[in-house]
Parts: structure tokens; C-alpha cells; sequence
């Protein structure tokens, strides 16, 4: 006996028998043939169907549409209801049957002429669904499965597809693949989803100008470029946002014209604006000089040329790349809003700031005989040059520093003549001392006081430290950025090349032998030094020592020269004026012999006499103690307390020349 089911599926097909579907077994079912090409013209109705299953479905879809239906073992449960009234075609029935398997969470997606695959709806996208070539609007609307490649002309791709994810059926649809470099994205949805994106694109793809006109301005006095230039100053701002991002202006030189793209509403405005930078200006440029006190014409020259250089090239850069108002926006890149119309007075008076830009006409010479510079430009550029000039032809900072160069010979325990000497050095810095006066011991005596530098290390060698010699005890006058030098030794000459004047001719030598080319060579105590003086009082010293000694003898070529050896060294340190800084370390081991003669004759005394060797270790330490110079009278002090330690002629000497007397009337 029959289940009630199955009987409900036998009354429900024979119902479809009497209305004109042919009977299909349900026991066995037969393929079914497949169908003339044009049979899904036929028509078929009035169809009803009540709660029908899924199979049963699918056995009238593969029915229909001659194709033979390839499907899993499982799919989603559910049961159909459709109701067509009127007489439909056959084609117009299955694209129901497959948007209701749609709706249901059933795709269909067509493998070729003979097979159609059905699968899970949330499968189908991963099942190589139909893809469309060609336009979607003109084909008939359904919730078949399809994927087609949106190519966009205008918009960009990684704008477009955020904006439409909320129109994708969630169920059926993957995630759009981009193609951000062919500006292209693959979308894969229902074919009435497909169709509403081809229709978006077709009235959003495309250029957007609004209400946007061209307009260009021939200039009659005024350059092209310094109008745009002009422009961009005076519309920036709160200007700029009203005028909107539409609206651009450019300079064409070639013609000597400003292009302007924006609301013709606007037009007035710029007319009366570019009319008044396009204006005669009699005296354009003219040429000044200025006459400098300090600096060096031709240095200030250069720097200036360089600073006009680089700030035009800069200008013509910006002007060029700038995407602020006059620069051109992309159409490919964005579409751009409806032009706003600035409520802007044409009849308001314009208040021009004075410019700090140099123009392109500026040009500065350097007069060197009269230590001048030349400019020849506008008015502006004249202004700016000026003030330029008045800020940088200064009187540099300058500094004194005095130096004290002493030998210091070590004993067998000392290490470094700074502590044979007894000094106490912090940071490089000489902070006391322990010396010897007339009958008093000084123990870390602190530096006090603008105290002579030479008097200060005698004091700390003598009379104690008797094995201290101060070489020599130089001034460096020099100002902020310049090295001083200083040099304490000889110049000696040495051979620096042979030359054989010799020459054999019928087996007699013609000419004077050997001849020689000799240069000097300095032998002594080399001390650079370059300051940069801070506005703190502080003074950075780049300070290269260098010291030559001649070692012995080695014979060349039968000639005797010199050996020289050399210790160099290289430091920068930073002081207070007045700070004395202490370097040492530059150490040289010499050895001397001596014989003394036993008995009154030479030959056999000498061979005879006591022979005696001795090694002998020195240390150079050098005091420099750097002053910044105030550029009045203070500055003079320790000159005049040095002269004041002259004998009285001498004295009486120099004071009459630094200080003449007034002559009587």
C-alpha cells in the first residue's frame, strides 16, 4: 500500500498531465530527448506547482531545456510553489525555475550545449559558472550564476567595487577579483546583479564636467607664468575651498596666456582680477649697488646667485606639480563634483602683500675692486637683496688664543709630561696646578683670574720642575671659520733629485758630473688651528699638531740625508673663553752617546776611555687658551700688562706708538 506521499506525488504530476505537461515516470524515469533548437520557443502553461521537490524540479528543468543534469548526491532541502496564470515560453520557464532554485540556495551554471551542473548556490561560484563575454542588458533577467570581467574607462576600480559590495548577493556571490593595473575587476553574481553593475557603469563611467568651460587670457605686459604664480598666493586658503577643486588655471608661455577651466559663473571674477596683474609697469626692473664693510664682494655674490638659483628652480617645480589650486586633476583618476560658484565681489579692492620671492629677472655680480655687489632686477628683488646684505655683511666673532708650547723630559717613572708637570686636568681642561714662588708651595691651586698663560706654566715648572723647557710661547689671532696657523723651527735644505750630467762621446766623458735638486724642508713645531665661536661664548677648536725632528743620517747615492720623524695628531674640543685646554702625549725617545779620553793622547785615550750611552724621553705638551674678543678696549689688557714689564725705553717706545701723545698747540 502507498504512503500518503507518495500518493500526493502522484495526484500532483497528474495534475500537470491534464493541463498539458507530458507524463514523466517516476518509477523509472527516461532521458529525455533532446529538444529542436527552437522548442524553447513553445509555449506552455498555465503552471502550478504546490510544494514540489527539488528533484522534481530538476527533472522538469532538464525536461525543458533538453540538457542533461549533472548534480551532487546532496543538496540543499526545499520545496517550490510556483503559479503562472498566462502562457509563458519555454525559455521563459526555466528562467523562473532557476531564479526560484536561486532563491532556495540551488545555483545552475551550464557546463555546454548538453550538460547542465547544479550545485549547492554558495558552490557555485567555485564551479566555473558562464562566463559572459559581451554585454549582460541583452539578455533576459534570472538568478542564473554567471561572472563577467567589468572593464572600467573612467572610475578606478579600487573605488568603484567598495561602493557596489552592498548590492552583491552574499550567498552567491565571491568577492570581486580586481585588476588594479588593467583598472578591471572580475565579478561573479547573478545574472539580474550582473546587469544592474553594467548599468551603473554605463551612466557613472564616463567624463564629468558639469557646468566646467575654458577660457583663455592673452597677457599684454605681465609674463604668464608670474601671473599664475600670482594667482595661487592670493586664492589660497579658505579662497581655494570656495572656488572648489574644479577649478584650475595654468600659464602657457609659448603664447603668453593664462588658461582658466571653471563655472562660467566664475568668469567675471577672474576677468577682473587677471586684468588687474596684467597692467603696465613703467621701470620694471633697475639696477643698484650696495657697497659692503665686512665681507668679500665675490663670496656674497655666489651665495646669493646660489640661493635666487635655487628658490626659482623650486617655484618652476612647484608650479609644475603642485595639485593645489591651478594644478590640472586627472579625469582617468577621479570625477569630480559639481563645480561650486564662489561668492566672491569682482569690485573688491585687492590687497597685495609684498612678495618674498625673487624674480626671474634678478641678476647679482660681484665688483671686487671696490668690494661691491651689482644687482640689476625689480623692485622686490632689490628690497630682498638688501635686506639679505644687511644680515649677512657682519663683523664675524674673533677670538685670541694664546699658546704655550713646553718640553717636558720624563724620568724613569714618569708616563706623560702633564703629570711630571704636576697638573691637574679635567675634560682636556687645566683646572689646577702644584708649583713652587718665592718662599711658598702651591698645592691644586686653582686657576684664578685672567692669569698670564706663560707665567701661569712657569710657575708649575719652575723653580721645581726643572725639567721643563718652554719652546715657545706664540699668539693665534684669527676669526670665526678661519684656521691660524703657527710654526716654532728651521727650514733646511735637502736633495730631492740626481741628475748625471755625464755624457761619453768618441770615448770621451763630456760634462760636470752630477746635478742636484734641492728643496726645504720645515723642521719643527707645526700648530693649526680653526675656531667656531658661539654666541654662548663658547668656542669650538679644530686643532692639527705637527712636529718634525731630524732622527740621524742615511746615505743615498753617496750623499748624506737627513732622517725625519714625524707625530702628528688631530683633535676637536669645545671651551668657555678663557678656558685653558691641555694636550700632551706627543713623546719621542732619543739616545745620546759620550767617551771620555783617558790620559793626554788622543788615539789611545779615546780606544782607552770610558764609553757611556743615554736614553732620554720628552713629552710635548701644548696650553691653548682661547679668548673671544669683545671689539673694545678690554681686549687690549694683557697686551698692555706685557708692555708694562718692558724696560723703561722700550716702554716709553711702544706706548708712543699705540698711544700717541696730543701734540701741543
Amino acid at each position: 500500500m502507498n504512503s500518503f506521499p507518495s500518493r500526493l506525488k502522484n495526484l500532483s504530476w497528474g495534475l500537470l498531465s491534464l493541463i498539458g505537461w507530458p507524463a514523466i515516470a517516476l518509477s523509472q524515469p527516461t532521458p529525455a530527448a533532446p529538444l529542436a533548437s527552437n522548442s524553447t520557443a513553445a509555449v506552455v502553461g498555465p503552471i502550478v506547482l504546490r510544494d514540489e521537490s527539488v528533484d522534481q524540479v530538476l527533472a522538469l528543468l532538464e525536461r525543458w531545456s533538453g540538457k542533461t543534469i549533472l548534480r551532487p548526491q546532496a543538496l540543499p532541502v526545499a520545496t517550490i510553489t510556483l503559479t503562472l496564470k498566462g502562457n509563458v515560453t519555454r525559455d521563459e520557464a526555466i528562467r523562473a525555475l532557476e531564479t526560484l532554485l536561486a532563491l532556495n540556495g540551488i545555483g545552475i551554471s551550464p557546463l555546454d550545449d548538453k550538460f547542465l551542473k547544479v550545485t549547492a548556490l554558495a558552490l557555485t561560484k567555485a564551479e566555473a559558472p558562464e562566463l559572459i563575454d559581451g554585454s549582460t542588458l541583452s539578455l533576459a533577467p534570472s538568478g542564473r550564476i554567471a561572472s563577467k570581467v567589468f572593464q572600467l574607462q573612467f572610475l578606478k576600480v579600487t573605488e568603484f567595487m567598495p561602493q557596489i559590495a552592498g548590492l552583491l548577493n552574499p550567498a552567491a556571490s565571491s568577492v570581486p577579483v580586481v585588476f588594479e593595473n588593467a583598472n578591471a575587476a572580475l565579478v561573479t553574481d547573478s545574472l539580474t546583479n550582473l546587469q544592474r553593475i553594467e548599468t551603473l557603469l554605463a551612466k557613472f563611467d564616463r567624463p564629468h564636467l558639469g557646468n566646467l568651460r575654458a577660457k583663455f587670457y592673452p597677457l599684454h605686459f605681465a609674463k604668464a607664468s608670474e601671473v599664475v604664480t600670482k594667482l595661487r598666493t592670493i586664492l589660497s586658503g579658505p579662497l581655494q575651498a570656495q572656488l572648489g577643486t574644479s577649478t584650475t588655471y595654468n600659464p602657457d608661455d609659448r603664447t603668453n596666456q593664462v588658461i582658466l577651466i571653471t563655472d562660467a559663473r566664475q568668469y567675471e571674477f577672474f576677468d577682473d582680477l587677471i586684468a588687474k596683474l596684467d597692467t603696465k609697469s613703467d621701470a620694471n626692473t633697475r639696477n643698484d649697488v650696495i657697497y659692503l664693510k665686512y665681507a668679500m664682494a665675490k663670496d656674497v655674490a655666489s651665495s646669493l646667485t646660489q640661493l635666487v638659483t635655487t628658490q626659482n628652480g623650486a617655484a618652476r617645480k612647484n608650479g609644475s606639480e603642485s595639485t593645489a589650486s591651478g594644478a590640472p586633476t586627472p579625469a582617468a583618476t577621479t570625477t569630480p563634483a559639481a563645480p561650486a560658484v564662489a561668492n566672491l565681489a569682482p569690485t573688491a579692492p585687492l590687497k597685495l602683500e609684498p612678495t618674498n620671492q625673487f624674480s626671474t629677472l634678478l641678476t647679482v655680480l660681484p665688483e671686487e675692486r671696490s668690494n661691491a655687489i651689482i644687482v640689476s632686477g625689480t623692485e622686490g628683488d632689490i628690497r630682498l637683496i638688501n635686506e639679505l646684505v644687511a644680515k649677512i655683511d657682519i663683523i664675524l666673532a674673533q677670538v685670541r688664543i694664546e699658546v704655550v708650547i713646553a718640553e717636558v723630559t720624563l724620568g724613569d717613572n714618569g708616563t706623560t709630561g702633564i703629570s711630571a708637570l704636576g697638573l691637574k686636568v679635567e675634560g682636556g681642561k687645566l683646572t689646577g696646578y702644584t708649583g713652587a714662588t718665592a718662599g711658598a708651595t702651591l698645592g691644586n691651586a686653582p686657576i684664578v683670574g685672567s692669569t698670564d698663560l706663560a707665567a701661569l706654566i712657569a710657575l708649575s715648572t719652575t723653580p721645581r720642575k726643572s725639567n721643563a723647557n718652554i719652546l715657545s710661547v706664540p699668539t693665534i689671532l684669527t676669526t670665526h671659520g678661519k684656521e691660524g696657523k703657527i710654526f716654532v723651527g728651521e727650514s733646511r735644505p735637502m736633495i730631492s733629485s740626481y741628475l748625471n750630467d755625464n755624457s761619453s762621446v768618441g770615448g770621451n766623458n763630456i760634462g760636470g758630473g752630477y746635478r742636484s735638486t734641492v728643496n726645504s724642508k720645515d723642521i719643527g713645531i707645526q700648530l693649526s688651528v680653526k675656531p667656531l665661536i658661539g654666541n654662548d661664548g663658547s668656542v669650538q677648536l679644530e686643532i692639527k699638531q705637527e712636529v718634525n725632528d731630524i732622527l740621524g743620517d742615511i746615505t743615498i747615492d753617496g750623499n748624506p740625508q737627513p732622517r725625519i720623524g714625524k707625530r702628528s695628531t688631530e683633535s676637536f674640543v669645545t671651551a668657555q673663553s678663557g678656558e685653558i685646554i691641555v694636550l700632551g702625549g706627543m713623546q719621542r725617545t732619543s739616545e745620546s752617546r759620550s767617551t771620555s779620553r783617558l790620559g793626554p793622547i788622543p788615539i789611545i785615550g779615546d780606544l782607552l776611555g770610558s764609553r757611556s750611552s743615554e736614553k732620554t724621553r720628552t713629552d710635548l705638551v701644548f696650553f691653548l687658551r682661547p679668548i673671544i674678543l669683545t671689539n673694545t678696549s678690554a681686549d687690549n689688557a694683557p697686551a698692555l700688562e706685557r708692555v708694562e714689564q718692558f724696560p723703561v725705553e722700550q716702554r716709553d717706545q711702544v706706548k708712543s706708538v699705540i698711544a700717541p701723545l696730543p701734540q701741543k698747540s
